[in-house]
């Protein structure tokens, strides 16, 4: 590879129409399982100019009501006005109560053993990656075009009051040796209500509220060779879904690593913690960080295959890159020792049944919105490093 490049990546705030049903489906996750802890739950949205369709499938005692969460949710978010708002929007449903496809088994209950009897329902490969650019252990682009929408989200909120709650972010990076070194653009585009400022005033409030204090942070800074953009195509009105579509799971870059490695084929959103699409993310996640944290490697994927009927995976794959300190045969091994990956394991040792409850109800639904990966505003067991002295020993 060239010693020199330019990577991009790119985040988007909480009302993306794509966000904004990640949010809708994994805010159902969450009621579910706060009634019914062993709630089986696929969720899926879609939502267009006016319109939400929502389909459940649930094999559940709990009893949800699905339109006062999807307009709940429509409405924290910022859709209070206009042609699409919580209030107003045709919201259609398609819930299907099904049989259980497993067994209700509290995996805490389990013991070793009979955790082997917990199986996959699924044929998945997913990664997981960790590196040493940011204090999350986060590729720098991803961290900073998260920092920034979030930010974004937040004035509007608490300043902004013209602004719409649809926009994205795009961070471009210079590395050499693969090491970054400076920013080489921000670009960032915020769509605004009828009532609006001039584009100017946009682009010096974006600016002045948004970018510069995110960077004000950072080690590595904006410089005079910086390019920033606020809306380069001009202004933006209203956007959201009357702009676009969205669909759940279709922002699986912006919920892992930005593209800056691999990742699985399947979305996280709207599924509950049987399903190893996700649990298996999240562990893999997990244990590519825990060799970073322990000094083992400067960057570290993980690679778990899972195959339908096992209860843990068939392969584990470790890759540093070139920069572990132990072969990576050996980092899979340590992992393989150290690390449960059998699914009821992952269930369990992370809490993901209980997570809900924990976090005032609503994990999930925070989860689905600034990445599934390098939170620390949340407390999310797989970016726990505890494990990582067991590594190095």
């Amino acid at each position: 590879m060239a010693s020199s490049y330019v990577f991009t990546s790119e985040s988007v705030t909480e009302g993306h129409p794509d966000k904004l049903c990640d949010q809708i489906s994994d805010a159902l996750v969450d009621h579910y399982l706060n009634q019914d802890r062993l709630a089986q739950v696929a969720a899926e949205c879609a939502v267009s100019t006016g319109i939400v369709f929502v389909a459940v499938k649930v094999a559940s005692e709990a009893t949800v009501d699905v339109p006062n969460v999807v307009r709940q949710v429509i409405l924290d978010v910022g859709y209070n006005r206009g042609k699409f708002n919580g209030h107003t929007c045709t919201v259609l449903t398609n819930i299907n109560i099904l049989p259980s496809q497993a067994p209700h088994v509290d995996e805490a209950l389990l013991s070793d053993d009979g955790l082997d009897q917990v199986t996959v329902q699924d044929n998945v490969t997913v990664f997981g990656y960790a590196c040493t650019h940011t204090p999350a252990l986060m590729p720098l682009p991803i961290w900073l075009a998260h920092r920034l929408v979030r930010r974004l989200d937040q004035v509007r909120h608490a300043e902004l009051d013209y602004l719409a709650p649809d926009g994205k972010c795009q961070v471009a990076v210079e590395f050499e040796n693969h090491t970054p070194r400076r920013i080489h653009s921000v670009t960032l585009v915020a769509t605004q209500h009828k009532k609006k400022p001039s584009l100017e005033e946009l682009q010096r409030d974006v600016l002045e509220k948004v970018v510069r204090p995110v960077f004000a942070e950072e080690p590595i800074g904006l410089d005079d060779r910086t390019l920033i953009r606020v809306n380069p195509e001009g202004p933006v009105k209203e956007g959201g879904p009357l702009l676009h579509t969205g669909l759940t799971g279709r922002k699986h870059s912006v919920d892992t690593y930005g593209g800056f490695t691999r990742q699985g084929s399947a979305a996280f959103s709207g599924k509950d913690p049987r399903r190893i699409e996700r649990s298996g993310a999240y562990a893999a996640r997990h244990a590519a960080k825990n060799i970073v944290a322990a000094g083992l490697a400067t960057q570290c994927e993980v690679q778990i295959s899972y195959t339908m009927s096992l209860a843990g995976p068939v392969s584990l794959r470790v890759e540093t890159f070139g920069t572990g300190r132990l072969p990576d045969e050996e980092l899979a091994r340590r992992l393989l020792r150290w690390f449960d990956f059998r699914l009821g394991g992952i269930v369990r040792r992370f809490r993901l049944r209980d997570l809900g409850a924990l976090c005032g109800g609503s994990f999930y639904r925070r989860l689905a919105v600034y990445g599934h990966v390098g939170r620390l505003d949340l407390p999310a067991p797989w970016e726990d490093v505890s494990q990582a002295a067991q590594l190095r020993e």
